[in-house]
């Protein structure tokens, strides 16, 4: 080791690309072996990835060498697709369209495709994207009528043209594994309420998530907090609704997410009396 810290100090004072290019093609296989059994061993330890293997000899760090990347393996999910809620609107605050772009990686890294309103303009348009370019399947849903002002230049993935509002929250809720709201006005309110109220019924026991950017909902989680000390919610049901600031541990909590509310009637009832 000592030998092959003096031959790097010595490249450091010299021109020698083709000195420096000898050095290097004999001593990087090495490097890169000894790099990957040292990571893996702390990684196996303490969870978390280490630096490359400049790390081992200061040294190098004034250069920049061809390091081979190893392809992470994509994150394992319990979904298959999840409803994004979202408006047509960016908001006033970047953080509003940053925590749209962020959830849409999150999905994207664990293969999760996405179901959505439908549109392309605002929160709506950039998760959309996101999701799309990242390699998974977009499905909008969207009243026809909505169409010509949710809309504008291409759509984004596949879009699925219904009759009315309640055709979409109905198809939207029945492709979804899972839900999620971002920020949002009236219409991404009504939705993320009436799958709440649906799962406190029994009609679905999907989990539904609450992106509490900046502390954007805090006043209506206030108000959840405050009805169910009021005697109108119980604890339970309170539980449905899961939150978090970012979308990373949002996903995560939805993941580990075990309804603990009864349902007023059993899944099976609802979905007989659909099909009568």
């Amino acid at each position: 080791m000592d030998l092959i810290l003096r031959l790097f100090k010595r490249t450091t004072d010299t021109n020698s690309h083709n000195f420096w290019a000898f050095v290097f093609r004999k001593i990087a296989p090495s490097l890169l072996l000894l790099n990957f059994l040292y990571s893996s061993l702390f990684y196996s330890i303490l969870s978390v990835p280490l630096p490359p293997f400049i790390l081992f000899y200061p040294q190098l760090n004034q250069f920049t060498f061809p390091i081979m990347e190893i392809e992470q393996k994509p994150m394992k999910s319990r979904f298959r697709r999840i409803c994004v809620f979202c408006g047509t609107s960016p908001g006033k605050n970047p953080s509003y369209q940053l925590a749209a772009i962020q959830l849409g990686k999150q999905l994207v890294e664990r293969n999760i495709d996405l179901v959505y309103g439908g549109g392309s303009i605002g929160l709506m348009g950039l998760i959309s994207q996101v999701v799309f370019d990242g390699g998974r399947h977009v499905l909008g849903v969207i009243p026809t009528t909505l169409m010509p002002t949710e809309i504008t230049g291409e759509t984004v993935g596949e879009v699925r043209a219904v009759s009315g509002m309640h055709q979409r929250k109905a198809e939207m809720a029945r492709q979804a594994d899972a839900f999620i709201a971002l920020p949002g006005g009236y219409g991404t309110l009504e939705e993320l309420l009436e799958v709440i109220t649906w799962a406190q019924l029994g009609i679905h026991d999907k989990p539904v998530g609450l992106l509490n950017v900046d502390g954007y909902y805090n006043s209506l989680l206030s108000f959840m907090d405050n009805a169910v000390d009021e005697g109108f919610i119980t604890p339970a049901a309170r539980h449905i609704i899961v939150s978090a600031q970012t979308a990373q541990d949002l996903v995560c909590k939805l993941e580990e997410y075990v309804p603990k509310h009864c349902g007023v009637a059993p899944k099976q009832s609802w979905e007989m009396d659909q099909q009568c």
